[in-house]
């Protein structure tokens, strides 16, 4: 009995951001620092936290959780992407493209899950006590989470969606992949800032830490 005919899929050709060999340096430096700045601002809110017992409570912890999985989810996807460009090679192998997927979802979702559990937290910490709601009126939260939520779809899940509910009549590499970009990269590394950096408390934390690491 002869063996059917088949294809098998081994590697996948990358497109990339850029074909001009002249932009890849630049490229690389966009990248690398995205990434350093991503890893530095979500190890600084994680050492704040851990070593102030002042924010040992659930809101800090969610977030400590929250910089964390922001940590891994970059990490899936920036190293190859700075590989590939300093190598000047545009392969990715078929486990290595499954493997990437895989866990880029699972920190997805890892992070959509978390702000959820965050949202709720502050919910019932801001909205239910009697002597906030003179501040905190209803109208005023709905607004809120309206504009968070807003924010969110708009950077995140229509560049997401645009790249992979678009037609193959309508679709343009150079568009998609700079919507990949928008949220694989971008949106981890204004993270640390949007949540955590801008706090006074976390502010307060880090000074207090550097002062003791300096005495």
């Amino acid at each position: 009995m002869e063996p059917d005919n088949g294809t098998q899929i081994l590697e996948f050709l990358l497109l990339g951001l850029s074909g001009e060999v002249k932009v890849q340096p630049l490229t690389f430096g966009l990248f690398l620092s995205t990434h350093l700045i991503t890893m530095f601002g979500n190890l600084l809110i994680i050492l704040a936290i851990t070593s102030d017992p002042h924010l040992h409570t659930p809101m800090y912890f969610f977030l400590s959780n929250l910089s964390f999985v922001d940590i891994c989810f970059t990490s899936t996807t920036i190293p190859k992407i700075l590989w590939n460009i300093w190598t000047q090679s545009k392969v990715i192998s078929y486990k290595e493209c499954i493997t990437q997927i895989y866990f880029l979802i699972l920190f997805a979702v890892l992070d959509m899950l978390l702000l959820t559990v965050m949202a709720y937290d502050r919910f019932v910490a801001i909205c239910q006590p009697l002597h906030y709601t003179v501040i905190m009126n209803p109208q005023l939260c709905g607004l809120l989470v309206l504009i968070s939520w807003l924010t969110v779809v708009s950077l995140f899940y229509c560049t997401m969606l645009g790249v992979y509910l678009s037609s193959a009549a309508t679709h343009n590499a150079h568009s998609s992949a700079t919507a990949s970009v928008m949220y694989t990269v971008i949106t981890p590394m204004l993270n640390p800032f949007i949540y955590s950096l801008r706090n006074k408390d976390m502010k307060r934390a880090l000074k207090a830490f550097f002062v003791r690491r300096n005495v």
